[in-house]
């Protein structure tokens, strides 16, 4: 039964979420929606970063399995092919699910990045490990060009041998770097789409998203250049 008053919970969050706005979900709103108490529902979250928190992995493990599913059904294809798979099967998902795009990307809760047992957390790193699984095969099946770390910043260097270190050294430092720019690209511009940033110039964000995915093809060494 307890299991299904959160399931409850998070559906009832999710509803205000895409009806009302983030500003909308909170514990005596998801309860009054359930027709409980606020004291009530805080038997289930000790406050509304938890159930944020809570929430927020459900839309990441959502959006995972949405890309994971992209990638499987192209298992036996090429990995230029997987990788476009995964990438279009994520802004499918956001451009469907603008609120909960907003929601895990845009508004960030500062606790969960500080929980690294936390469930928001261990969601982040699977939907991550998507594309990082696939760029790691990329490397081990034939090597990208990479930078010299010696002509990054000391700085950034620094954070992608920490990166390294963290993923076992799947990545050495300066595929990371590769990994963490085609990652920044592609979520930047669907950010930008998402929240409409780029409206004043843009109908329609589709054709700029296939340049990006194009260059990134590139950058791990898929394609040519065009």
């Amino acid at each position: 039964m307890r299991e299904e008053t959160l399931r409850e919970i998070h559906r009832t969050a999710r509803t205000l979420l895409v009806d009302k706005g983030a500003a909308a979900v909170t514990i005596n709103a998801v309860a009054r929606e359930m027709g409980m108490s606020g004291p009530s529902l805080y038997h289930y979250y000790a406050s509304r970063d938890a159930l944020v928190d809570a929430v927020t992995a459900d839309f990441l493990q959502e959006l995972t399995a949405v890309m994971e599913d992209g990638r499987n059904r192209h298992a036996d294809a090429s990995l230029v092919e997987r990788f476009l798979a995964v990438c279009h099967a994520m802004r499918s998902w956001a451009v469907s699910h603008p609120a909960e795009f907003r929601w895990i990307f845009a508004s960030p809760v500062e606790s969960a990045h500080h929980q690294p047992g936390s469930a928001r957390h261990q969601a982040g790193l699977r939907l991550a490990f998507v594309l990082l699984d696939l760029i790691v095969e990329v490397w081990r099946t034939k090597p990208f060009p990479v930078p010299d770390l010696e002509d990054l910043p000391e700085g950034l260097s620094e954070q992608l041998r920490a990166y390294s270190r963290l993923i076992d050294g799947r990545l050495p430092a300066e595929a990371v770097h590769v990994y963490v720019t085609c990652w920044t690209r592609l979520y930047g511009l669907l950010c930008l789409e998402i929240l409409h940033q780029m409206d004043f110039a843009m109908s329609d964000m589709e054709p700029l998203f296939e340049q990006c995915l194009r260059e990134a093809t590139v950058m791990l060494g898929l394609s040519q250049a065009r």
